[in-house]
């Protein structure tokens, strides 16, 4: 019998696909892109400034939250969001890694 030579980690394939999952809803998205634009935001400013409800606001942020894109950080009665950007960096270059490996194998054939 043949050695697989297709291998995954699963633990690093389950990280992988929620991160990129939770960064790829639109919605995420302009949340991300609100919060980089202020630096730290509170999220009454979010659903206020995108016109969304609070419940939503709050339910994206922890998805987001859940795999450590964004932090969280309470004052007072205020909890406040910034983007974690050394989260934003690794994914940028994997998947800037993985289209020119893709370009790559694609010129060969």
């Amino acid at each position: 019998m043949n050695e697989a030579k297709v291998r995954f980690s699963s633990d690093k394939l389950f990280v992988s696909t929620e991160l990129m999952r939770a960064i790829a809803h639109p919605l995420r998205l302009k949340i991300l892109e609100f919060i980089d634009q202020n630096t730290k935001i509170k999220v009454n400013s979010i659903y206020g400034h995108l016109h969304i409800e609070q419940s939503l606001t709050s339910q994206h942020l922890k998805i987001l939250k859940s795999v450590g894109v964004v932090s969280a950080e309470k004052d007072g009665k205020y909890m406040f969001y910034s983007i974690n950007y050394p989260i934003i960096d690794k994914v940028n270059k994997a998947m800037t890694n993985f289209l020119t490996t893709e370009k790559l194998i694609a010129q060969r054939v």
